[in-house]
């Protein structure tokens, strides 16, 4: 029997590659943003119920059950995170989430950028990537960059770095193509379980901005804020997001 973790990788690559199938086919952007939240969610939770069928999904995609709350075992999943860039051909930055959060932990992650043909989990964490040389890479949205993240990068001396979803947005730090992620403006457990599963399986410093840990499953599933970044830099960014709340 395989473990939880290959499972989620399988999962998130067998949604990726139905997401790829549908893009090809084109179409408006609409329908394709459609067609693909519901294809991928589709495709994830009969993966799910066929491999796990005791076991408890939240997704984007469906209505919450609470039954969740009393379960050991929870799937929590974005089947299709960076719609809006999905929607945009040939963009890359978007993503499929697939975690598994068993006795209140975060324990297992897949995160497939199916446009790169790469799938990051915790059944084969990412080497370390070594230090950038040059200034800190700060990532922020590429349609809506906050006030936060900007006023950080000034303090931090950081460039900004512009991409779509979050699950691309925290791969980018764990394949050493930008160096933090810290997001202000509140996300759902689907936006960040899977990548910070990854992420921390890969050495990376994960928590909220202001280095409290980040809990999951929990009953209201909305989260106000993450950090994924290098862990040499965590201590000055939690210092300084402790800063601006505090001002």
């Amino acid at each position: 029997m395989i473990s939880d973790d290959t499972a989620a990788a399988e999962i998130a690559q067998l949604a990726g590659a139905r997401l790829l199938d549908l893009r090809a086919q084109g179409g408006a952007a609409a329908a394709l943003k459609a067609a693909g939240d519901r294809g991928s969610h589709e495709l994830i939770v009969a993966e799910l119920q066929r491999r796990f069928p005791g076991d408890a999904v939240l997704s984007e995609e469906a209505a919450d059950d609470p039954v969740r709350l009393g379960r050991d075992r929870v799937w929590i999943i974005d089947p299709l995170d960076g719609t809006r860039e999905f929607s945009e051909p040939p963009r890359e930055d978007w993503a499929v989430h697939v975690a598994l959060v068993v006795g209140g932990e975060l324990t297992v992650g897949a995160v497939a950028l199916p446009a790169r043909r790469l799938v990051l989990s915790t059944a084969s964490p990412a080497p370390m990537p070594d230090a950038h040389d040059g200034p800190l890479r700060l990532l922020v949205s590429r349609t809506r960059p906050t006030e936060h993240a900007q006023l950080l990068a000034e303090q931090l001396g950081a460039e900004l770095v512009p991409m779509g979803s979050a699950g691309a947005k925290a791969m980018a730090v764990v394949l050493g193509e930008a160096d933090i992620y810290a997001h202000s403006g509140g996300q759902y457990e689907w936006d960040s379980a899977a990548p910070v599963a990854v992420a921390a399986a890969a050495g990376m410093h994960v928590s909220r901005l202001d280095g409290s840990p980040l809990r999951y499953n929990q009953a209201n599933p909305w989260l106000p804020d993450v950090l994924i970044c290098r862990p040499e830099v965590a201590a000055r960014v939690i210092e300084l997001c402790g800063r601006a709340d505090a001002s």
